[in-house]
C-alpha cells in the first residue's frame, strides 16, 4: 500500500514539473488555464537579442498584435501571464529583435489545456517550495507585478509605439524598445513587405516613403492588399520612415531598417 502511495505522489510529482517546463526561444510554452487566461514562458540562449514582444491574433497568418515587450529581453528564463484573451483559442508567437536590424518570429500556436488543476497548496519537490499564486495559477518567478507604459521612439517626429512594457521597480533606466509596423515591414528576404489592413468597404491607400525627413517617393491608390519592393527603391541600408493613408487621413506613421546585402 505504501508503495502504490509513493508511485501516484511521484507521478504527479513528475507532472506538475511537466507544467513549469519551458521551452527554448524560438520556441515557448503556452498553457491554457482557464477563464480565458493563457500562461507564456520560455527559456532564452540568445546573447544578441535587443526585443522580445508577444504577440496575439485571431488568425495564424495575420493580425497579429503585439500585447507586451519584456523589460529585459536578455533574462535568461521569463514569462507572462496573458488575463484578458477575448477567448482560449486566440494565437500566440513570440517577436525577437537581434543586432543589426535583423529580427525572426516563432511559429504560431494556440495555448494547451492544463489538466493538473494545480491548487493553492504549497507543490512538494517543487524548485523553491513556495511557488506564487494566483487564483490557482502557478506564476513563473521572473514575472513581477508591472504598470504599463507609453515608450515614445526617437527620430521620425510623431512615431510612437503604444506597447505596455513592464516597469519592474528593479528597473532604474528605461530603455526605448521597437516594434515592426503590421503594414508596412522589413521581409526575411530583404524585401520591403506591405499588407493594407482587410476593410469590407472600398478605401484608397497611399504610402509616402522618407529618409529622415526627405521624402523619397510615394505610392498612391494602391490596388493590391498585398505586395513587396526591392531594396534598390531605398538606395542603400539604413533605417527609413513611411506614412500610410486610409482615404487621405494618416493610418500610421512608422519607420523599418533594410540590412547590407553583404
Amino acid at each position: 500500500m505504501k508503495k502504490l502511495i509513493l508511485c501516484i505522489f511521484l507521478a504527479n510529482l513528475i507532472g506538475v514539473k511537466s507544467f513549469f517546463a519551458q521551452d527554448t526561444l524560438p520556441k515557448f510554452s503556452l498553457i491554457n488555464a482557464g477563464n480565458n487566461r493563457v500562461i507564456i514562458g520560455w527559456v532564452n540562449k540568445f546573447e544578441n537579442v535587443k526585443q522580445i514582444s508577444i504577440q496575439r491574433s485571431f488568425d495564424s497568418l495575420t493580425g497579429y498584435k503585439s500585447i507586451l515587450t519584456v523589460a529585459d529581453p536578455l533574462s535568461p528564463q521569463n514569462g507572462y501571464l496573458d488575463a484578458k484573451a477575448p477567448n482560449d483559442r486566440m494565437f500566440y508567437r513570440i517577436y525577437m529583435m537581434l543586432d543589426k536590424g535583423m529580427y525572426l518570429f516563432s511559429e504560431a500556436k494556440r495555448p494547451v489545456k492544463d489538466t493538473l488543476k494545480v491548487s493553492r497548496r504549497t507543490i512538494p519537490g517543487l524548485p523553491g517550495n513556495n511557488p506564487d499564486i494566483q487564483d490557482g495559477v502557478p506564476m513563473p518567478d521572473s514575472i513581477g507585478k508591472a504598470k504599463p507604459v507609453v515608450i515614445q521612439l526617437n527620430g521620425f517626429p510623431g512615431a510612437v509605439d503604444s506597447v505596455a512594457v513592464p516597469n519592474p521597480v528593479t528597473m532604474k533606466n528605461k530603455t526605448n524598445t521597437f516594434v515592426p509596423s503590421l503594414y508596412v515591414y522589413t521581409c526575411r528576404d530583404g524585401y520591403v513587405c506591405i499588407r493594407l489592413p482587410d476593410s469590407e468597404k472600398p478605401k484608397k491607400y497611399s504610402i509616402r516613403f522618407f529618409e529622415n525627413e526627405t521624402l523619397l517617393f510615394e505610392l498612391k491608390e494602391i490596388k493590391e492588399k498585398e505586395f513587396k519592393l526591392d531594396k534598390p527603391n531605398f538606395y542603400h541600408a539604413g533605417w527609413f520612415w513611411f506614412e500610410l493613408y486610409e482615404d487621405d487621413k494618416l493610418l500610421e506613421k512608422h519607420k523599418f531598417y533594410l540590412e547590407k546585402d553583404f
